[in-house]
């Protein structure tokens, strides 16, 4: 038997409305779902009553599954003739574990498909009422992350630049560690960042501030992200006083 194609479909930042057309039909067509643990259920809901749903997430460092055995789980369904969607938060080939995944299947000659999805870092400037690259601003946008497999701290290649939208996945929940590496890398304590918790869910929380104070920022639940950059400034400047952060006397700091 011919074995049926895996499809890496991008579940975008978690507002079902934000899904791909061609995300919406594999999903309601799928006969096997593996997801990631950050996936919800409003769009696992999305799902035909018939389809096999899986939880293959890895989060936080706690693994209930290795990734040897997400590749078998997909390549056993596939040779089975089940259609396969692997579910991954955002785009799938973004910080996650695409490439393996890949190889393991070109390995054992069974076809995929890649189904982009919406990046947080773009539901999340969205959302801000922002442009990742505002022309008077910002010409250009790097994506990092501080984990990675060697499990290190993320590297600055290069010296920091007014004129870049810096989209840093992962930062954590304690922001401390990382404002200290940003300032020692170069980057001026007054440049507009704002944390985003959840973008696009209905939990969603930001806090805008400045690098100087991004220590002070309060723990916000994951997945988080923090925007970096001038491109934030008018943010950072009109941002509300959301109600849970009401008694803060440091919220917001202008740049």
């Amino acid at each position: 038997m011919t074995p049926a194609t895996v499809h890496f479909v991008g579940a975008g930042p978690g507002d079902p409305e934000l899904l791909t057309l061609r995300a919406y039909r594999l999903l309601r067509s799928a006969d096997v779902i593996l997801h990631d643990d950050l996936v919800p259920a409003a769009i696992l809901a999305l799902a035909a009553r018939s389809a096999q749903i899986q939880n293959v997430g890895k989060r936080c460092g706690v693994k209930t599954i290795s990734q040897a055995q997400i590749n078998a789980l997909m390549i056993d369904a596939a040779r089975r003739g089940l259609e396969v969607v692997r579910l991954k938060s955002g785009d799938p080939g973004i910080f996650g574990r695409l490439a393996e995944e890949i190889a393991a299947l070109d390995a054992a000659d069974v076809p995929f498909e890649i189904v982009p999805g919406l990046t947080a870092g773009a539901a999340a400037a969205a959302s801000l009422g922002a442009s990742l690259t505002d022309r008077h601003a910002s010409s250009r946008v790097v994506i990092l992350t501080r984990h990675h497999s060697h499990e290190t701290a993320a590297g600055w290649d290069e010296a920091p630049r007014d004129d870049t939208t810096y989209l840093i996945y992962m930062p954590g929940r304690d922001l401390t560690a990382l404002r200290r590496e940003l300032l020692a890398a170069g980057f001026a304590p007054d440049f507009p960042a704002v944390v985003v918790s959840r973008a696009s869910n209905p939990e969603q929380r930001e806090w805008a501030t400045t690098l100087a104070a991004l220590d002070q920022a309060p723990p916000l639940d994951p997945p988080s992200i923090l925007l970096l950059g001038r491109a934030f400034a008018n943010v950072v400047a009109r941002a509300p006083r959301p109600q849970i952060f009401a008694d803060s006397d440091s919220f917001p700091l202008a740049p």
